[in-house]
């Protein structure tokens, strides 16, 4: 206000100079005379509102300093109901709202823990499980009664893997797995060693196709070690005991070691020594009680190796009965390693099976050796082989050479497909060349009638055709020359669809 004042008394005294000055000669000074009083005339005016500003502020001082202390005692009271609200569970509607909202939000959140302990509880639990159906046909050749025969069958399988507590610096685990479904074999085939042209299918023993039946197939424990005293140590010891699968453990193969998603055929699921020639002593679902021990060493990663061995039932013993008593005994060295840039194992392994039964159903001792690799030789192309040869024991055939590969669909744009080609090789042993043309069944009839010679030859071909990340269909064809080393036996050609859903 003082600067104000002075302003327009500055304004004022100047424009009477410049009023005595334009009297005594007018000049060009009288614009800006005309321009200095419109200013001052600006200036009287703030003035004057500044003025009723002033007066409409003190005016107003009190009512603003109410007002203020009205809102605190309002908001003092709203801060004590709601901690007394907040004191007890109940919800009313005399309430808060703020009080009705947090205890709303605390139910909701009290509801979650529940979920949220089940998803801790469940933590570690792995399953995994498939459902496959096989339809196939065979030719007429393959039978004695000349007709083509067709069967349709299905499997189902279900593991669980879970988390069964640490034992001093070791860590368990159990796993299960549960296996139902329903089929049965081609009937009136002629003698051959392959074994199963279908290997995914389920023989329930039944009365009919028509019941399904579930097993446990497998129920083990496992306690993996390691040895050090460093955390990161590349040594483990591993110790396994239960009911088994023993191709789980051992004779393993990248392409050539699952029938859901490959080969279909027995003599390249596993080496035909073992399981088509009947040396592993399974029941007959492929399952037996057993114990495990293996060292692995992965000092040198990704390069590693691993020694085990194993003894499981064998006959009886395979079905719960006498476990240990001749029991089939099996050790492994395989070696893991990376040539080029293509990861490569490489498997050796030896058996002895105390009640292996013969061609001619004697039991006896039974002994061999075998050996399985696969190597990735291109970013498309994996390349598998097998080798198995009897030493004792009377077996139908007594050397297994099985080999093939896999190429993926990246060349036509299918990268998730696959096509699978392979050829084995079942020489007839010189004890089956020898007694085979002579034996019968119990009611005198000849179990084979020729004198074999040479050996089977089985060849299979199958596109895996991958619909998206849990259904795929793989068209399959199978053929086999010489069966059971028979010289005048025709060919054998079976045809099929798999339908697989994995999740």
């Amino acid at each position: 206000m003082q600067a104000a004042r002075f302003a327009r008394t500055a304004i004022a005294v100047a424009v009477a100079g410049l009023s005595c000055a334009s009297q005594a000669a007018p000049t060009a000074q009288d614009k800006l005379l005309a321009e200095m009083k419109r200013l001052a005339e600006r200036i009287e005016r703030l003035e004057k509102r500044n003025t009723e500003l002033e007066a409409k502020l003190a005016a107003g001082t009190a009512a603003p300093a109410s007002a203020l202390a009205q809102r605190v005692q309002a908001l003092e009271r709203a801060n004590q109901d709601l901690a007394a609200s907040l004191e007890s569970d109940r919800i009313s509607e005399r309430e808060p709202e703020l009080a009705i909202r947090l205890k709303a939000v605390e139910e909701r959140t009290n509801n979650m823990g529940a979920p949220t302990k089940l998803a801790q509880a469940l933590d570690g639990i792995a399953i995994e499980g498939s459902v496959a159906a096989v339809a196939q046909q065979i030719n007429g050749r393959a039978r004695d009664n000349g007709e083509r025969e067709s069967l349709l069958s299905w499997r189902g399988d279900l593991g669980i893997t879970v988390p069964a507590g640490d034992i001093g610096r070791g860590t368990g685990e159990f796993f299960t797995q549960l296996r139902m479904g329903q089929g049965e074999d081609f009937t009136g085939l002629q003698p051959t060693f392959t074994g199963a042209f279908n290997s995914l299918g389920f023989r329930t023993g039944a009365a009919s196709s028509e019941e399904t039946y579930a097993i446990v197939a497998q129920a083990w424990y496992q306690l993996t070690t390691p040895l050090g005293e460093a955390a990161n140590t590349p040594h483990s010891l591993q110790f396994t005991v239960g009911k088994m699968d023993p191709f789980v453990f051992f004779d393993q193969n990248a392409i050539a070691d699952n029938e859901a998603e490959k080969f279909l055929n027995n003599v390249f699921v596993h080496n035909p020594m073992l399981d088509s020639g009947g040396a592993v002593g399974a029941d007959s679902y492929g399952f037996t009680p057993g114990v495990r021990l293996a060292y692995r060493n992965e000092m040198d990663k990704p390069d590693w190796w691993q020694v085990s061995l194993a003894a499981f039932g064998a006959g009886e013993g395979a079905r719960f009965g006498r476990s240990f008593d001749k029991p089939f005994v099996i050790g492994q060295l395989e070696y893991g390693r990376k040539n080029m840039g293509f990861d490569g194992n490489y498997r050796l392994y030896a058996w002895r099976n105390g009640q292996y039964e013969g061609f001619d159903g004697s039991r006896d001792t039974a002994s061999g050796w075998g050996a399985s690799v696969d190597q990735r030789v291109h970013e498309d192309v994996t390349l598998f082989a097998r080798y198995g040869q009897a030493t004792s024991g009377k077996a139908a055939f007594d050397r297994a050479f099985t080999v093939g590969g896999e190429l993926t669909g990246d060349a036509w744009g299918r990268g998730a497909d696959s096509v699978g080609l392979a050829w084995g090789w079942l020489r007839s042993s010189s004890d089956f060349r020898r007694e085979a043309a002579g034996l019968t069944d119990d009611d005198g009839n000849f179990l084979f009638g020729y004198t074999p010679s040479g050996a089977e030859q089985v060849a299979e071909l199958y596109y895996r055709w991958h619909l998206n990340d849990q259904l795929s269909l793989t068209p399959d064809l199978q053929y086999v020359r010489r069966a059971a080393a028979n010289r005048d036996a025709k060919n054998m050609t079976a045809f099929g669809v798999r339908a697989l859903y994995a999740f």
